[in-house]
């Protein structure tokens, strides 16, 4: 199977482009071990399971983010690249909550497996796993309210709630076609990007009182985090989970009709039936796949995907240069070529 090569964006800059990672990575050091220190707990058992995904071996794509746009920011605003505290507790409470919604993703799909390990509730049953979720939003809630500064908390407050409707929409679908695709987007907003697209607004928040930088930061995580998961919902289709060559299909699994699927919709309209009845039946999964294999809804999804970096690239350019700002450029990138 031939898949499309991905576009790749340019990066207007002369200078050598740091690597968002590697620019990222002093104010990252031991993030994972001040996010333990802000859950404290006596019980040994509670201890381990929320210790369990901080272990170090995320990506820190999200906190990554919060940080070159902090510092993008206030060199925008003529003060030092240097992060404020305030800004470096925001992209650890952005890691707790996205980890938090991962806990409480995997009990509700039933998922066994995440990173490479057995998931908390594989490991410890799915009531402790609901209550370890519970804890580690509440810490992060507790590190939100030290900040102090009120606009922040309602900015972040807002990522708690889009993050539960955006879960509520994900059990529902649409039977109208355009309804549907609309679901999907606001869906994935919620779910994903307004974690994103908040924690960028709230670092901004600190050190610069004009709304259009408070509107950029937040465009700019908005259509990156967008981006990020139709590239999430196309890899479903296009990486081979295995050494079988069999891909993992994992969202068909779970009855959601992604990106891929709803643009293969429009080539194959007996997908509409089974998107309805959340491929239940026996043999709808593969037969979904096939129908989206042989559309072009990969394709689709991932000139969308570089449509919302595109956008993405047009907001943070409004942002004095820097080597933030072009690391921010570089990762719409990263986002569109990672192949897991």
């Amino acid at each position: 199977l031939h898949f499309p090569a991905l576009f790749v964006l340019a990066v207007h800059s002369d200078a050598k482009v740091k690597d968002p990672f590697t620019l990222a990575q002093k104010d990252l050091k031991n993030l994972y071990d001040d996010i333990k220190k802000e859950l404290f707990v006596s019980t040994a058992e509670l201890k381990s399971l929320c210790h369990y995904y901080f272990d170090g071996k995320g990506k820190a794509f999200r906190p990554m983010i919060v940080v070159l746009m902090a510092r993008a920011c206030n060199l925008h605003s003529n003060r030092d690249g240097d992060l404020l505290p305030a800004q470096r507790s925001i992209a650890m409470i952005s890691e707790m909550i996205h980890t938090a919604s991962l806990v409480h993703d995997d009990i509700i799909d039933g998922s066994d497996t995440r990173r490479g390990k057995k998931t908390i509730n594989e490991v410890w049953g799915e009531r402790k796993a609901v209550l370890a979720g519970d804890f580690i939003l509440s810490a992060a809630s507790m590190a939100l309210a030290r900040i102090g500064n009120n606009a922040v908390v309602t900015v972040l407050s807002q990522v708690i709630e889009d993050l539960v409707r955006g879960e509520f929409m994900q059990l529902g679908s649409k039977e109208n076609e355009n309804e549907r695709f609309k679901h999907y987007l606001e869906k994935t907003f919620k779910k994903t990007a307004s974690l994103i697209a908040n924690s960028c607004k709230a670092v901004s928040i600190l050190v610069n009182p004009e709304p259009e930088v408070h509107e950029i930061a937040y465009q700019y995580g908005r259509n990156v985090g967008i981006a990020f998961q139709l590239v999430d919902d196309m890899l479903d289709f296009t990486s081979y989970a295995n050494q079988l060559g069999k891909p993992s299909a994992a969202d068909l699994r779970l009855g959601l009709a992604t990106g891929p699927v709803l643009f293969a919709c429009r080539q194959f309209p007996e997908l509409h039936a089974m998107i309805m009845r959340r491929f239940s039946l026996n043999g709808d999964v593969d037969r979904a796949w096939r129908y989206v294999l042989q559309s072009d809804g990969v394709e689709q999804t991932n000139y969308l995907a570089q449509r919302y970096c595109q956008e993405a690239i047009r907001q943070i350019s409004k942002l004095h240069p820097s080597a933030e700002r072009e690391a921010l450029i570089r990762l719409t990138e990263l986002v569109l070529t990672r192949n897991k």
